[in-house]
Parts: C-alpha cells; structure tokens; sequence
C-alpha cells in the first residue's frame, strides 16, 4: 500500500509503542502518520505497519487510538487465518469440529473449549508463528474428545502434532 500526505515528523505516540508490534512471530515496525483521512487507517508495506490518523489527533495522546487499530488489526488477522487453521484441523482430524467457535479477548489464556463445545480464540495469539496457532487450535479440538490433559489427550497431540513440549514451553503453559 502506498500512504497518501505521509508527514516525517515522529511522534511520542511511537516511542511509547516501542515503535513495534508482532504478527506470526515477526517484529514490524509502527510507523504513525497524520493525513486528512476522516477515521484512523492500517495498512501494511513489508515489514512496516503504518498507523494514518486524522490531523485532528495530532495534538491528544493517542497512543489508546493507536491501540485500537492495532487490536482491530489482530482481530481481523484473527478471523482470517483462525478459520483457514480450523478448517484444517477439521479436515486433519476427520470430521470432529466444535458446535461453534469464537475469536474474543479471554484474560490469562490463548483458547479455551466450554462444555457446550464452543472454542474460544484470543485473537492476541496470531503474535506467535502460525505452527503455534496451529498447536494451540488442536488441543482445543483434543478438548471436545478429552476434558482434561490426560494420557490419550496427550496421545492424540503427539499423533497429529508430534513432540509439542517446544510449544509447551513457548506458551509458558504445564
């Protein structure tokens, strides 16, 4: 994408964002412009997030607005890639797929599977690389089977996933 009026003067709103983001396990740069679009704009260039914000929020603190974009941005990167991975792991388990599954924010936890056999997906784990995703999204699938981290649970993730202990470690979860 190519911005339109991009000011090169930095901004605090930057400095307070460490002036970067992850997305699938990669660090992009944020870059945050001020243009005379109307509503605050995302858009990707390589590496590089370009955050375009009205230039009536030049003179306000917005790294909260900021933020917002970038939790959409999560969200919508969410929905798209969470659905291609569960439609694989569907495919991959033959069949066995939840009643329903959400992308919403849930404190402390990536996912979650409730008795009704809804998954839950925090949007925040499109952060790490996508075999992560993918880890995460068949246990919950594990979890329709089996309600708890038992031995065939255990089994079943090996049998699709192989050794996991390195996700297990990456995810801080035991």
């Amino acid at each position: 994408y190519i911005m339109i009026k991009l000011l090169s003067r930095k901004t605090k709103i930057e400095k307070k964002l460490n002036n970067r983001v992850t997305v699938f396990g990669k660090d992009l740069e944020v870059k945050v412009f001020y243009t005379n679009n109307k509503n605050p704009e995302l858009t990707f260039n390589g590496n590089i997030i370009n955050v375009s914000l009205p230039k009536k929020y030049k003179k306000v603190e917005n790294i909260n607005i900021v933020k917002i974009a970038i939790d959409k941005m999560y969200d919508e990167i969410a929905r798209i890639e969470i659905e291609k991975i569960m439609e694989e792991t569907r495919i991959m388990l033959h069949g066995l797929a939840p009643e329903n599954y959400e992308i919403k924010r849930i404190a402390n936890k990536y996912a979650k599977t409730l008795p009704n056999k809804t998954i839950i997906i925090n949007p925040e784990i499109i952060k790490y690389d996508k075999q992560i995703i993918r880890y995460v999204i068949l246990a919950q699938f594990c979890h329709l089977k089996y309600k708890t981290n038992c031995k065939s649970f255990f089994e079943m993730m090996k049998k699709y996933m192989g050794n996991s202990e390195e996700y297990i470690k990456i995810l801080n979860v035991a």
